[in-house]
């Protein structure tokens, strides 16, 4: 028998008519027919979404999947895996009705319906929403962006909002580290054994240094022990709590949060910027797997936990003394990226920040599941 992921947890109230979604499909059919095709593939699926009380569904348009299949054909085996196809479905599906209003310029990460195996993370996935730039957007994997372009579509279960973009499942975070141009991150949690251990964590958040901060210590770092190299990495990750950057925000300035290394680091608001310890966070709000990344600037020191933060460096300098810095990045040597996805670039409260570089993208959507988890 093929294993289907339960779609809809116990204890959600199924009363609304069977025909309701497949009419309002039927009714988009112009927009929504490759979703109505892939839909029907999974009766079980469609069974259940008929029948769900209280959701939101974010739909991918045709033009949406069009733009998947142009970037990887192979996007096509989706309808041939019902599994794969399951979860890419229940990561479009949201609990609780959020109709466009509720998108504000201070994001939101509200659960989806994805869970095991596909996802290690207390009360299902997250997706990101925020309006910005004029518009509502949700942030998925990698940091991709979707658009919405037709929102508010009742129907008796709840909301549909049609998207521009298929989202994209949530990798683990090898994948998002090498993927996302984090490879001397990668390389050094693998020389120092720690990657399987990180993949294999439920509800992590790592701050995670970009290759210039590792370069800017290129001259110490490439030469510590194995064990050494270990305590550092794990300095940089929170275990036993998933910390958006609203969550941070919200904890207070400065707050202490104790590392999975043991030690306390100290994250800050100044100037409507979060720093962790003396490192300026870039890129915050990366989902993975299991939690989530929040790019910093800077290699965090377990020895040197007061280092001053320089508002106006870019980047901070280095908190190890002694350095020089090398040519080139560190620790990668065989760390081959599957696909080059750019991080969308949105302000901590996100507000009207310039477009962000969506798609430097070679694999995106529901490939994710495919290629990461290999599930078939």
């Amino acid at each position: 028998m093929m294993y289907l992921p339960r779609l809809v947890p116990i204890g959600l109230a199924a009363y609304a008519s069977a025909q309701a979604l497949t009419d309002i499909l039927a009714a988009n059919s112009a927009a929504l027919s490759t979703l109505t095709s892939l839909l029907q593939t999974v009766p079980d699926v469609i069974s259940a979404l008929s029948t769900v009380q209280n959701v939101t569904i974010f739909a991918p348009s045709n033009d949406a999947f069009a733009k998947l299949m142009a970037r990887n054909p192979r996007s096509a085996e989706l309808s041939r895996n019902p599994r794969a196809l399951t979860a890419v479905l229940q990561y479009h599906v949201l609990l609780g009705r959020i109709p466009a209003s509720d998108f504000t310029e201070v994001p939101k990460f509200p659960s989806t319906l994805l869970n095991a195996p596909f996802a290690n993370v207390t009360g299902g996935q997250r997706l990101q929403l925020a309006f910005v730039n004029n518009g509502a957007m949700l942030f998925s994997g990698y940091k991709q962006a979707a658009n919405v372009v037709t929102a508010d579509v009742g129907f008796n279960g709840g909301l549909i909002h049609i998207i521009d973009t298929v989202l994209t499942v949530p990798p683990n975070v090898a994948q998002t580290a090498v993927n996302t141009g984090l490879t001397s991150l990668a390389g050094a949690a693998t020389a120092a054994q720690l990657l399987d251990g990180l993949n294999s964590l439920s509800d992590l958040t790592i701050f995670a240094p970009n290759n210039d901060a590792f370069e800017a210590i290129g001259s110490v770092v490439t030469t510590l022990p194995p064990q050494t190299l270990a305590g550092i990495l794990n300095y940089h990750v929170l275990p036993r709590g998933v910390r958006f950057s609203t969550d941070l925000i919200a904890a207070g300035s400065p707050v202490q949060f104790t590392t999975s290394q043991g030690q306390n680091l100290t994250v800050s608001r100044l100037n409507g910027q979060l720093f962790v310890n003396s490192a300026r966070i870039l890129i915050p709000d990366i989902i993975t797997a299991n939690g989530v990344v929040h790019v910093i600037d800077n290699v965090l020191n377990p020895q040197n936990t007061t280092a001053a933060i320089q508002p106006d460096a870019t980047p901070q300098p280095p908190a190890f003394a002694g350095v020089s810095s090398i040519v080139d990045s560190p620790f990668t040597s065989g760390i081959v990226p599957t696909a080059t996805f750019v991080p969308a670039s949105v302000p901590l409260s996100a507000g009207t920040a310039p477009s962000a570089p969506m798609m430097g993208v070679l694999v995106a959507g529901g490939m994710a599941v495919l290629l990461v988890g290999r599930v078939w």
